[in-house]
């Protein structure tokens, strides 16, 4: 099955500790989504030899839900890894300023 490339948006994440301690991919603020929803994607954005904490990633997501579970983004692990740098991030946010969902 071919994806959907209109239920796809792009979304900035940033790479930090979760509540147990461990690296997870998240929303960064000022965008349509809350900061807490979680992000599925390639675990090579976890390699924290290659991508310290804090580095921040362009992601094409969707709003997916497993079985009416909670809502999450998910992204395919196929897609390139496109890397923002601070300026890249300020640039993308204000281009894409979004109310919250």
């Amino acid at each position: 099955m071919a994806r959907d490339a209109w239920a796809y948006r792009e979304v900035a994440v940033e790479s930090s500790l979760d509540w147990r301690g461990r690296p997870c991919i998240s929303p960064v603020s000022g965008q349509a989504f809350s900061t807490g929803m979680r992000v599925q994607c390639s675990r090579r954005l976890l390699d924290l030899a290659q991508y310290p904490l804090g580095t921040c990633f362009l992601l094409s997501v969707r709003i997916s839900d497993r079985q009416g579970g909670a809502p999450f983004l998910y992204a395919w692990h196929g897609d390139p890894v496109v890397v923002l740098s601070k300026a890249g991030r300020k640039r993308f946010l204000q281009m894409y300023r979004r109310l919250r969902l």
